[in-house]
């Protein structure tokens, strides 16, 4: 009979594993599995016997969520122009940064999220994001039977089911973002099927589409607003969260990657079936803002607010500038931030070889290399984005000028909370907005940590080659001459044998991105409005920055973009790449947006890192000239073994 069940899986390949395809009574003899299947048990059948096992089955379910606070397993991270990092082996393979090398490829490609190889697997490479669907179908249709568990309350019965459905939605909608028409796994296929319904095939993207927010709406209406107990639940999805991905899946679907791009107008399935519709939907975005909207309503009467750091709980005084960048960095790495939506605790942001140890920067002489390896190195386009300290673009500021980056300035006694006083440094680093100097390190820049006390006595960066932040470590250097602070915990500490980090879960969803999706949705729906300007002026408060409407009108030499739907559309893409630059998110919006063959055809530049004094260090140099091709990089291409295995698959345009 196993050999029956293996000769189907060889030949249907939707990806390597979906199929072990469900092997109920099976899969428990494969050392892979011994793990997944609660306390060893033989069959699926047992599992649902009891509470306690049928719980562990859900777990096994959330296991498969991406490790995307891992910065090797977050192709947002390093795919695009945002972050670089080390091409070398010695400093680990980033399999991500092949795409933005322009090395991806169809035969065995990387960070191969379909087959859950080369770092691309949840939650370790081998097993595919299909096996935690597949998981999912599982718990759901057993669950679903109330012959099963019979220890166990209705209200929790539902509320595991739901879980289980959200997970499933955002499992499918994670293949989205990487393949475009996926096929849909709405049951698992029984293995008494005949081998031609393993060859299963794409679905349109918009059926796709329907049927994830069909699955978060039957969830939504089922799961709590809140987490009752953090310290056994944390992590665990709520009704806010299930609201929250709907909105971001319809904004998603509603931009012009997918709505309307004759570009895809070509692909096809075998039998004609096109995968996409290249008309222009305009209730696409309808739909995107009113589920925004509802999911705003959900979270705020949920308790959720913008982060604002609270100074008192530090002893000491802080000076408002200090306090406004803390409000910013701890929005994302506060363990307690009331601004997450979601945090994916499975994936924390580890110290040493993790996320944290890779963004934090040495700040002394003696300072641990190894947690403090400085690699993710935002690039000079991330420094050029942010706006200046009159709320508005770098280009635009009729009070300031960039025009040369090279000139050098000294840093005044008043600018000594951002930049060491007295230090010369780039003009590009000089009379920026808050959100620069909280996100962004750089040579001469101060990094305020809880182990300074006041902010008098805060640490600062010298990055120059050979001083005690610069890039003369052979393998853990940094490649652009910016570090990326907005990372790293503030109580983060340096010891004698290392250093000591405060973990945090990633937060997959935070309130202020879905301030910023409404946002997008209601321009697209009826242009500038009041409501538009609201939930962009929250963000930028928070920020330290006045209105969009005042800050255009009293300092930009474009008074009236934001006036218009075609300028406001500019600002709200700009404000979103500012607010959540480092968080994985600009390379997949400018995918759907279709500006990535824009901003991926140009030099990827930094400061000269090997230079040693002013004179060579701030050169600007090329680290790597990108090349993305249209349409074909808009999406990953499906492996040569997948279309082999299963031949009713079809191929990527230009793959």
């Amino acid at each position: 009979m196993k050999t029956i069940i293996f000769k189907k899986l060889i030949k249907q390949g939707i990806g390597a594993l979906l199929l072990l395809v469900l092997l109920n009574s099976t899969y428990s003899c494969q050392d892979d599995y011994l793990d997944v299947v609660p306390d060893g048990l033989a069959t699926v059948d047992k599992v649902f016997n009891l509470r306690q096992e049928a719980e562990k089955y859900l777990f096994t379910c959330y296991s498969y969520m991406p490790r995307l606070g891992d910065p090797r397993r977050n192709a947002g991270f390093l795919a695009g122009d945002e972050m670089w990092v080390p091409d070398n082996r010695e400093n680990g393979d980033y399999f991500a940064l092949e795409i933005a090398l322009g090395r991806q490829r169809v035969s065995n490609p990387y960070f191969n999220v379909w087959q859950g190889e080369y770092q691309a697997g949840a939650p370790y490479d081998g097993p595919e994001i299909w096996d935690g669907i597949r998981h999912c179908n599982i718990f759901i249709e057993n669950m679903s039977d109330e012959n099963n568990v019979p220890d166990i309350t209705q209200s929790e019965r539902e509320r595991w089911i739901a879980e289980a459905k959200f997970l499933k939605a955002y499992y499918h909608f994670y293949l989205t973002k990487f393949y475009g028409a996926i096929p849909v796994m709405r049951e698992n296929i029984s293995i008494d099927a005949p081998t031609e319904e393993f060859d299963v095939t794409r679905a349109p993207y918009d059926e796709a589409i329907a049927y994830i927010v069909e699955l978060l709406d039957e969830a939504a209406a089922v799961l709590p607003p809140v987490i009752a107990d953090i310290n056994t639940e944390l992590g665990r999805i709520t009704s806010v969260t299930a609201r929250s991905l709907k909105a971001k899946v319809l904004v998603t679907a509603a931009s012009p990657l997918y709505n309307g791009n004759e570009d895809l107008a070509i692909v096809v399935n075998k039998d004609g079936t096109p995968l996409y519709n290249n008309t222009y939907e305009p209730n696409k975005w309808q739909l995107a803002a009113d589920a925004a909207k509802e999911a705003i309503d959900a979270a705020e009467a949920a308790g959720l607010r913008l982060f604002e750091f609270n100074e008192s709980v530090t002893g000491f005084d802080l000076t408002d500038t200090t306090v406004t960048k803390l409000s910013i960095r701890n929005a994302i790495t506060d363990p307690e931030s009331i601004e997450i939506i979601w945090p994916n605790t499975q994936s924390l942001t580890l110290g040493e070889d993790g996320l944290q140890a890779s963004a934090m920067a040495p700040l002394q002489v003696g300072h641990n290399t190894r947690v403090a390896r400085k690699v993710l190195s935002p690039t000079i386009t991330m420094a050029k984005l942010f706006y200046t300290d009159n709320g508005v673009p770098i280009t635009e500021d009729r009070n300031y000028d960039f025009n040369d980056i090279r000139e050098l300035r000294e840093a005044t006694p008043e600018e000594r909370f951002n930049i060491e006083e007295g230090y010369r440094t780039s003009r590009l680093n000089f009379d920026r907005e808050p959100r620069f100097y909280a996100d962004l390190g750089f040579d001469g820049s101060t990094w305020y940590k809880r182990d300074a006390l006041g902010d008098e006595t805060k640490w600062h960066i010298e990055g120059k080659f050979g001083d005690y932040s610069g890039s003369d470590h052979p393998f853990f250097f940094n490649e652009t001459g910016y570090y990326c602070k907005k990372l790293v915990n503030w109580r983060m500490t340096f010891s004698n044998d290392g250093g000591s980090f405060e973990n945090y879960a990633w937060p997959e969803m935070r309130l202020a991105e879905l301030y910023l999706l409404y946002a997008e949705a209601l321009n697209e729906t009826q242009g500038p409005s009041s409501d538009v300007y609201n939930y962009l002026d929250l963000i930028r408060d928070r920020a330290g920055l006045e209105g969009v409407v005042e800050s255009w009108a009293n300092h930009s030499v474009n008074p009236n973009k934001p006036l218009s739907q075609d300028g406001l559309r500019s600002i709200i893409q700009q404000e979103r790449m500012i607010e959540l630059a480092f968080e994985g998110q600009r390379y997949w919006d400018l995918l759907r947006w279709k500006r990535a063959v824009e901003e991926f055809n140009d030099d990827v530049q930094g400061w000269n890192v090997f230079g040693d004094d002013e004179a060579s260090y701030y050169q600007v140099r090329t680290i790597h000239l990108q090349s993305f091709v249209s349409p074909r990089d808009y999406f990953w291409p499906l492996s040569e073994t997948s279309l082999i295995r299963n031949t009713n698959l079809v191929q990527n345009p230009g793959w």
